[in-house]
């Protein structure tokens, strides 16, 4: 179902589509891509909210800078001193994080307003084309981001991106808080390495081992503390976010060899943000997120969820 959720100061429309399967009900935004609401069944049947946001949109235009369900790019995380050099051409980009970029610049995709089409009653896929030189990143980039419920009430997020005049980084991720019930959250992450960070939260460079640091989450511990890293998965089956208080369970499994958790957000909700490492294109030992002409980037990540 898709409705008109508000307009912008420049008239633009922002239109809400809402899919229901597997007693999940979500909602999603064309403004931002934001998925604005996820209602899940505690254990005792009853739905409810799990993810932070606004009721209207100028809520998200007014305060952008908590990414509120966002699609976040066209470089989601950090690229250190906002630029890199790819093919010998350095390319800079705007400073929107002290000397640093962060989450595609000052008008990343979280800010645009996206074509929407239903696949079907349980998929609507949003698309839209960056222009060469958006942000200062090179190349034009065609992608598109499916939101789509499975029977079992689980969400899939799909990603796919593709340049066909010059290469460019890509790395893509929604940036929803989860927040499934009352109370302390315990979380896992599969993960046996990190990469530390420095004091502006750009990586060193390495990657650490877990063991013996409060990094350690390969068991779940009730989220006491504050992360702003990035872990290094050892498989898709990424993380498990779990509500004593209500029951309710959240899974993440990504195709990403990274997951920022991010916990020092508004109103004490947990951020869990599929994609590739902070600064990789600084940083040739990482993972690269390199995308040429005749490549397609694709990715996916699905949330999960159940009651204990």
């Amino acid at each position: 179902m898709m409705e008109l959720f508000g307009t912008l100061d420049d008239g633009t429309a922002v239109h809400r589509w809402t899919l229901e399967r597997g007693g999940t009900r979500v909602r999603v935004l064309t403004y931002g891509g934001i998925l604005q609401s996820v209602e899940i069944p505690d254990r005792d049947g009853v739905l409810d909210e799990v993810t932070l946001g606004y009721a209207k949109v100028a809520g998200y235009v007014a305060d952008p800078a908590p990414y509120y369900g966002a699609l976040v790019g066209r470089y989601a995380n950090r690229i250190a001193h906002a630029s890199f050099v790819l093919d010998g051409v350095r390319h800079d980009l705007a400073h929107n994080n002290g000397p640093h970029s962060l989450h595609g610049g000052e008008h990343g995709f979280d800010k645009r307003v996206w074509d929407a089409e239903a696949l079907s009653p349980y998929a609507v896929r949003l698309s839209r084309v960056s222009p060469d030189g958006e942000e200062g990143f090179p190349g034009r980039l065609d992608l598109s981001v499916t939101y789509e419920l499975h029977e079992t009430g689980a969400l899939r997020v799909g990603y796919e991106a593709a340049v066909s005049e010059a290469a460019t980084v890509v790395n893509l991720t929604n940036h929803a808080y989860w927040q499934l019930g009352p109370g302390p959250h315990a979380l896992r992450v599969n993960a046996g390495r990190y990469t530390p960070v420095d004091a502006t939260c750009i990586p060193t460079g390495e990657l650490a081992p877990v063991e013996g640091t409060r990094f350690d989450l390969r068991e779940a511990r009730v989220v006491d503390t504050s992360y702003d890293h990035n872990f290094v998965l050892d498989s898709e089956a990424a993380a498990e976010l779990y509500c004593p208080a209500s029951g309710r369970l959240l899974t993440v499994t990504t195709s990403e060899p990274g997951l920022q958790v991010f916990t020092g957000g508004p109103r004490g909700g947990v951020a869990l943000e599929t994609q590739h490492f902070p600064d990789s294109p600084n940083r040739p030992e990482f993972p690269s997120t390199v995308v040429r002409p005749g490549e397609v980037y694709m990715s996916q990540t699905v949330y999960g969820f159940g009651v204990r």
